[in-house]
């Protein structure tokens, strides 16, 4: 089926104006495959968004596309609340097989609603319940979700003012590198929890993403993360990662703290873990804190049989064997090259993120926007983040291929070189 564009103004008119993305790639899209998008002109655009990191495998991966078709054909379980079905089992097994005993994790799978903010309130709950406590802390820049208990621990400013409620339950201190290179940010976390008169309330977790995707790349150092792993265990908290948009091969491994020596009590996942596209949310638990009691937390759509289906089959394609990571490390070389060139030409910009996970901060959000803007219409998809969109932010499939990378980061370029110009005119 294909949607003519004759059909624009239906959106305009019908759909809700809490639309985003939509606004600045403006055309109708009708097809997808890998790293490329055709809208109903018949015009393909490479894209570097692969769903916010929801399609790190690329749009309809053909292997996961025929066994989802095979399972449906064969009138496999669509949907079976959380029943036993054959699909989740064959997924259990592989993540296990392929995942978990590799890292010697010893954690429970907790299927959640379809989100990743599903996950992320999963997981407060957990901590909570576990410890007795109710403080989380959280950092500067986090963006964990926009559901109320996710809301509270996310920073961004415009997100959080809709909420209509005061947002409570969460400390929030600085991330990793926020008060410059040269200050260890988790200094102060500890000495706030040493002193008893500090006003920090006994967390039940401490909550982080290892690079933080909406906030701007902030990529935090494994010495860091350590130090913070250390200081939840040794103080009572768990230590919860959001792996939602670092994790399944963004940054390079499979999670994105595979080599920093930390073993997370729980961490939360969400977008590319379907591996096609499919709504799926997971909380991975140790055992000992897997506290929730039969429907204490619950949902739907906890346990998606489509999305088991695709999922097992990206693990075991993708997981198997170290050829995708190979493939990730010379294209992550690929994008930072690229990227040199882009904060070459803009005074004071500089790379941010790790793996493919990558992006140039150009100091504007105006510039940034400008950049992706004269992008799009020269057939390449790119978005920005940061606190004021100020960086140009790639999240291209991990298995693009080399030569549609390569033509994408020359659009991109040559986008940064036309509108630096054209500041630098506007300026003079």
């Amino acid at each position: 089926m294909t949607t003519s564009t004759s059909t624009m103004p239906i959106f305009k008119r019908r759909e809700s104006d809490a639309r985003s993305y939509c606004r600045g790639f403006d055309t109708v899209f009708t097809s997808a495959r890998n790293a490329e998008m055709t809208d109903a002109q018949g015009r393909t655009y490479i894209d570097f968004l692969a769903g916010c990191s929801s399609l790190n495998y690329g749009h309809n991966d053909p292997d996961m596309k025929a066994a989802l078709v095979d399972y449906i054909m064969d009138d496999g379980v669509a949907h079976g609340l959380d029943m036993h079905t054959g699909a989740k089992g064959a997924f259990i097994e592989t993540f296990e097989t392929h995942i978990l005993k590799p890292r010697s994790m010893d954690h429970k799978l907790m299927f959640v609603g379809p989100t990743g903010a599903n996950a992320v309130e999963a997981a407060i709950k957990i901590a909570r319940k576990s410890t007795g406590r109710t403080n989380v802390i959280a950092f500067t820049n986090g963006f964990h979700g926009v559901t109320q208990g996710a809301l509270a621990a996310t920073g961004n400013s415009y997100h959080r003012g809709g909420a209509g409620a005061p947002l409570s339950g969460v400390t929030r201190l600085p991330y990793d590198g926020y008060m410059g290179k040269d200050v260890d940010t988790a200094d102060l976390l500890e000495q706030m929890l040493l002193d008893a008169s500090s006003g920090l309330d006994a967390p039940a977790a401490i909550l982080l993403e290892t690079v933080q995707g909406e906030g701007g790349l902030n990529a935090a150092s494994g010495p860091w993360v350590r130090r913070i792993a250390e200081l939840a265990k040794k103080h009572g908290a768990l230590l919860i990662i959001d792996d939602i948009q670092a994790g399944c091969g963004r940054t390079g491994s499979f999670f994105s703290f595979d080599d920093m020596d930390v073993q997370p009590d729980i961490v939360t996942m969400a977008k590319s873990l379907s591996g096609f596209g499919l709504p799926m949310g997971l909380v991975l638990v140790r055992a000992d804190h897997d506290v929730m009691g039969p429907a204490e937390h619950n949902g739907t759509f906890r346990g998606n049989n489509h999305a088991f289906v695709t999922a097992r089959v990206a693990i075991e394609k993708f997981w198997s064997n170290d050829t995708l990571k190979t493939d990730i490390k010379r294209r992550a070389k690929l994008i930072e090259d690229g990227l040199k060139t882009i904060a070459d030409m803009v005074p004071g910009a500089y790379l941010k993120g790790r793996g493919m996970m990558r992006g140039v901060d150009v100091g504007s959000g105006d510039l940034a926007g400008a950049i992706c803007a004269e992008a799009f219409e020269n057939g390449l998809i790119v978005e920005t983040s940061g606190p004021n969109d100020e960086v140009v932010k790639i999240l291209a499939p991990l298995t693009i291929e080399d030569g549609t990378l390569a033509k994408g980061l020359d659009i991109l370029i040559q986008a940064a070189a036309a509108k630096t110009e054209t500041t630098k005119i506007a300026a003079e």
